[in-house]
């Protein structure tokens, strides 16, 4: 095919659309009219900027040839660039494709830095015009439905993370001689993190962190199964072995492989302070005694959703008063800085002992603070802690 047959059959493509043509000049304006219309589109015409502005935040238009030079000033392209700046404000997806008969390469340039999606000359080929507006608008359509898809995408989200943040504590239980404090900080929005804390009576309470292998959606919807399964099952009378075990065997019968979780849970008696506990894979939580010293909570056994059968230990330990207790998932203790170090568990013993006196928020806030500071990036996992300080 020619080029002669090739221009002969753009033109005669149909079209739709409304192009807003702005343009002082009105013998140009009507010829790009006309042009316009033999190929389809219908136009409006603006011959100022103001008009312009005016025209786009009044109606929608598919696109807008823009002159770059109006009256005040028809050499620099001043008046035009000024006018995408504001256009774009207005609109960041509508097609602005610039013209001028003062053309150079460093106002093209400039002009496309500012917003223009494309750059044609005076005299133009009306071919070219055509058919880079119809490409421009075809990429527009395109780029909308991607930005309303993104939008319903964060819209879900945002509610997935409202769900989520719903089946945690909202407010933590009021417990004599105990301060509890906690941080649920999602890497995605939603999280594999879970914790909890149940007042079972004036003299009994619960309290457990987990995390779920992988990040996103995936994790916080078995996240969701194993909120409900432990409050579910968790009451005063069953041991944290026999909840453990019983939460195991339900998500092993439900479960994808290779998502398993890490758990943590214990039953808190509060007139003797005795803790019984069973540590299901989890990091170890750190108990931090009154007088310096440091303990492990490790007793339990192997990781959940993985072994159908298994059996559990349990542990138990004496909290003394001004003793704190430090549960965290991995989120916290392998945060990285830009060095790719992680912040690692030596250091979160390092600043309980550096703060031993602080109480449970207080305590919560600055372990925090060290972590976000060591990394001085995004952490890159779901992270959460859970400060008890007894009284």
């Amino acid at each position: 095919m020619t080029d002669t047959a090739s221009q002969i059959a753009i033109l005669n493509q149909a079209a739709t659309g409304c192009i807003l043509i702005a343009e002082d000049q009105p013998d140009v304006s009507e010829a790009l009219r006309l042009l316009l219309k033999g190929a389809g589109f219908k136009t409006e015409w603006a011959n100022s900027p103001a008009r312009v502005v005016q025209a786009i935040e009044q109606r929608s238009f598919d696109a807008v040839l823009l002159d770059l030079n109006y009256a005040r000033d028809t050499t620099s392209g001043e008046e035009g660039l000024d006018l995408i700046t504001r256009l774009r404000g207005i609109d960041a997806i509508l097609p602005l494709v610039v013209m001028t008969a003062w053309s150079t390469v460093d106002l093209a340039v400039h002009a496309m830095r500012l917003g223009a999606n494309d750059f044609i000359e005076k005299p133009w080929n009306n071919a070219r015009v055509i058919a880079l507006l119809r490409k421009q608008i075809d990429l527009a359509v395109d780029a909308r439905k991607e930005n309303a898809r993104l939008r319903m995408e964060r819209f879900d989200a945002d509610e997935a993370r409202e769900i989520q943040r719903s089946l945690l504590p909202t407010e933590l239980p009021q417990i004599p001689g105990i301060e509890i404090s906690a941080d649920w900080l999602p890497a995605r929005g939603v999280s594999g993190d879970y914790f909890d804390v149940i007042k079972f009576s004036e003299t009994r309470v619960a309290f457990c962190i987990a995390d779920v292998a992988g990040k996103g959606m995936p994790a916080a919807l078995l996240m969701s199964n194993l909120q409900a399964t432990v409050r579910a099952f968790a009451t005063p009378e069953r041991a944290p072995r026999e909840l453990c075990e019983k939460v195991n065997s339900i998500l092993c019968k439900n479960q994808v492989a290779g998502r398993f979780i890490t758990f943590f849970y214990g039953i808190l008696e509060l007139k003797t302070k005795s803790l019984v506990y069973c540590n299901a894979g989890h990091n170890a939580p750190i108990l931090h005694r009154h007088h310096g010293s440091f303990a492990r909570l490790e007793e339990g056994g192997p990781v959940l959703a993985e072994f159908p059968e298994q059996v559990y230990e349990q542990g138990v330990t004496q909290l003394g008063a001004d003793d704190r207790l430090l549960l965290f998932t991995d989120g916290v203790s392998e945060a990285r800085n830009a060095a790719g170090d992680e912040f690692g568990e030596q250091r979160l013993l390092e600043v309980m002992a550096a703060h031993r006196g602080l109480g449970a928020l207080e305590l919560r806030r600055k372990l925090l603070q060290n972590v976000h500071e060591f990394s001085e990036l995004p952490l890159h996992d779901d992270a959460t802690l859970l400060v008890l300080a007894v009284l």
